[in-house]
């Protein structure tokens, strides 16, 4: 029982005071007619049941009798307030001395994640807030705080685990006595927990762990064991097995394979080229770079003039810029710029939102920032939700030419290159000149080829002649 309402008699004021920290304390914002057998009579209630009860003071509810039943309900309606109380630190299972360390909110579209890797052991002294593991998720790989500050007493999960939010992964000491308090402090947690006999508890514990443990176990043989006779079957020149080895794809992994193999099965793709003399836009850099960081702070790169020349062109040929949405398009009057940044862990797509309203100061700073968190892992999924271009830089790596695969949900993408020196005609003369290939890749259902190579004509012109942004011509 949550709470035993009993009556006592008292004449003066001191019960009606009372009783009004009583019910303020417990329902602040709701106020229920009472009406007592005897004037000067109130009622008192109280958490718990206290001393000998003598009588029961009827509550009246507007259209119900005077009953008991309606005290009833009166308790019940407080039952869910103090649950929220219990429940006010989702992230955080406080037993006394004991803390819960579980997996926090990972996102609206993230239902679980695959614990990676721990980064303390057991025993460690942990700080309020200090990252004690890491969470790797389809987008981003979130880090899992401690709630206290205390000793890490153990690991109630391992790497490689699929984790939820709200998944217990370690237990905290506040104390520095952190193993001393093994014993007493899960004993009260297990007689807590239920009522019934605790070894008969303690026994389906044991039961419950080590099929949670077997099943990846006998999983893990099963898939190896048929496939290497497939293989065998299928190309009888391969080296034997010792001459393999077998890793799991991370979910970042995974899910970039999703999507590329969705974008090819759902769009029309083609491609689109265009070569782009890179003469005056490194001059523009190499005349300006000093001045550019000392002013700004940043250096001065090419990224900055390809995102402007790509609003340019998006500009121009909005339909680049919109998408198919089942038998609608919709035309979006922002410009929000993904860059694709490769990193260890795979491919992510940062954006730099509201590209249309950035000087060159902007977008470099823009990009030195999301660069630097998609090398750190520290990406949230907020920055890299959205955007309706992609910028893709395969010549960061060297590469000459390719065809980039659109980034759903967006409509086209854009492919820069390496720079080449290769011999140009310039007039009546040939001169060797700095050449980059671009290539756009665009969805055909949407987007014609017409739109298609004027938007590339749009991006030559302004990086070859960067005084046409100032012109806007």
């Amino acid at each position: 029982m949550l709470s035993v309402i009993r009556r006592r008699v008292a004449y003066g004021g001191s019960s009606a005071s009372i009783l009004g920290k009583s019910l303020h304390t417990i329902r602040p914002t709701v106020s229920t007619p009472r009406i007592c057998s005897s004037a000067g009579e109130d009622i008192l209630l109280h958490p718990r049941g206290i001393g000998h009860v003598q009588n029961f003071c009827h509550l009246i509810f507007p259209g119900r009798s005077m009953s008991l039943r309606p005290t009833r309900e009166v308790v019940a309606t407080h039952q869910p307030e103090i649950s929220m109380q219990i429940w006010s630190r989702p992230f955080c299972s406080n037993n006394g001395d004991l803390v819960d360390a579980v997996v926090p909110f990972m996102g609206e579209s993230i239902s679980d994640g695959t614990l990676a890797k721990f980064l303390k052991n057991p025993g460690d002294r942990v700080e309020v807030d200090e990252p004690i593991a890491q969470v790797e998720t389809d987008k981003v790989t979130i880090d899992v705080a401690s709630p206290e500050a205390g000793v890490i007493q153990k690991f109630t999960a391992k790497e490689g685990d699929t984790v939820e939010p709200g998944t217990k992964i370690a237990v905290i000491s506040k104390s520095d006595e952190g193993v001393a308090h093994v014993a007493p402090s899960e004993k009260p947690s297990e007689k807590a927990a239920s009522q019934p006999s605790p070894p008969a508890e303690e026994k389906k514990e044991e039961k419950q762990k080590p099929k949670v443990e077997t099943p990846p176990v006998i999983e893990k043989p099963k898939p190896t064991s048929p496939s290497p006779p497939k293989r065998s079957a299928t190309e009888p020149q391969l080296p034997p097995k010792d001459r393999e080895r077998r890793v799991p794809m991370t979910r970042l992994r995974k899910r970039v394979a999703t999507r590329l193999k969705d974008s090819q099965n759902t769009f029309a793709l083609l491609t689109t080229f265009n070569e782009v003399d890179m003469t005056n836009l490194m001059k523009l850099r190499s005349d300006y770079k000093d001045a550019f960081v000392e002013k700004h702070g940043v250096k001065l790169g090419l990224m900055s003039g390809f995102v402007k020349a790509a609003v340019s062109g998006l500009q121009n040929q909005p339909i680049i810029n919109a998408v198919i949405d089942g038998d609608d398009i919709i035309y979006r009057d922002y410009i929000d710029i993904s860059i694709a940044v490769g990193t260890p862990k795979g491919l992510v797509v940062p954006v730099i939102r509201n590209a249309e309203g950035m000087n060159f100061a902007d977008i470099e700073k823009a990009i030195n920032t999301l660069a630097k968190k998609a090398n750190d892992g520290s990406l949230s999924i907020d920055e890299m939700a959205g955007g309706s271009f992609t910028i893709s830089n395969g010549g960061v790596y060297g590469s000459l030419l390719s065809t980039p695969i659109i980034n759903p949900p967006q409509s086209a993408i854009l492919g820069m290159h390496s720079i080449v020196s290769r011999p140009m005609v310039i007039g009546d003369d040939i001169v060797p000149r700095p050449m980059m290939y671009i290539a756009l890749t665009y969805d055909h259902r949407l987007i014609d080829g017409r739109e298609a190579v004027f938007f590339l004509r749009r991006i030559k012109d302004v990086v070859e002649d960067p005084r046409r942004l100032l012109l806007d011509i």
